[in-house]
């Protein structure tokens, strides 16, 4: 049976360590809040550009951009996933990569070709499991990522669309609601059609 003094300690210990915790669960409320709020200032930005390029891709100009310009021809498909580079976060990344499983595995049943640029760590090690092509990948952005860094990974998608080796190109990524709820969304790189889906209960490879 352990002594006082072997009581005292482990009391020690366990107050000290309560204490360092503590410390964690406010530096992770703070870094939270900020990452909140700096999404809540982009959104109405990002919601404005989107609407803008709805309303263009239903005009009828007599230039019309390749982004605008739906093809059927070519049996491949481009997806771009964004999720992040670490885990412990809910279904911050399952619920994504769940989504872009169950579409994966329809169009591959369908005979489409896939090819993938990933955006964050758990995107990448999910897409490597799963034997997509992947041709561009971003990692390690950090807690604010910047242009310079993503736009390298997504131009190559963006420009292998325009050299029509994409039918199709989509983004999957997940829409912040609060911190306990986010949903999941796929969406087209053309045309500006939006589509969120309930991800079916298929599991994760």
């Amino acid at each position: 049976m352990p002594g006082s003094k072997e009581i005292r300690t482990k009391i020690k210990s366990v107050q000290n360590t309560r204490k360092i915790t503590k410390a964690m669960e406010m530096v992770a409320a703070s870094k939270m809040r900020r990452a909140q709020e700096s999404m809540r200032a982009a959104r109405p930005y990002g919601e404005k550009i989107r609407n803008v390029a709805a309303h263009l891709s239903r005009a009828n100009p007599e230039y019309r951009h390749p982004f605008l310009i739906e093809r059927d021809t070519v049996k491949r498909i481009g997806i771009i996933v964004v999720t992040a580079d670490k885990g412990l976060c809910g279904g911050l990344n399952t619920n994504v990569l769940r989504l872009a499983l169950n579409k994966i595995k329809d169009w591959e049943q369908a005979g489409e070709d896939i090819e993938a640029c990933a955006i964050g760590n758990k995107g990448l090690g999910f897409l490597q499991r799963l034997g997509v092509n992947v041709i561009s990948q971003v990692t390690g952005l950090g807690d604010r990522p910047h242009m310079e860094k993503l736009i390298g990974a997504v131009k190559v998608m963006l420009d292998a669309y325009i050299a029509n080796r994409f039918g199709r190109l989509m983004i999957f990524y997940t829409r912040f609601i609060n911190t306990m709820k986010q949903e999941p969304v796929m969406e087209s790189c053309c045309r500006c059609r939006p589509t969120i889906l309930a991800s079916r209960p298929r599991s994760l490879p």
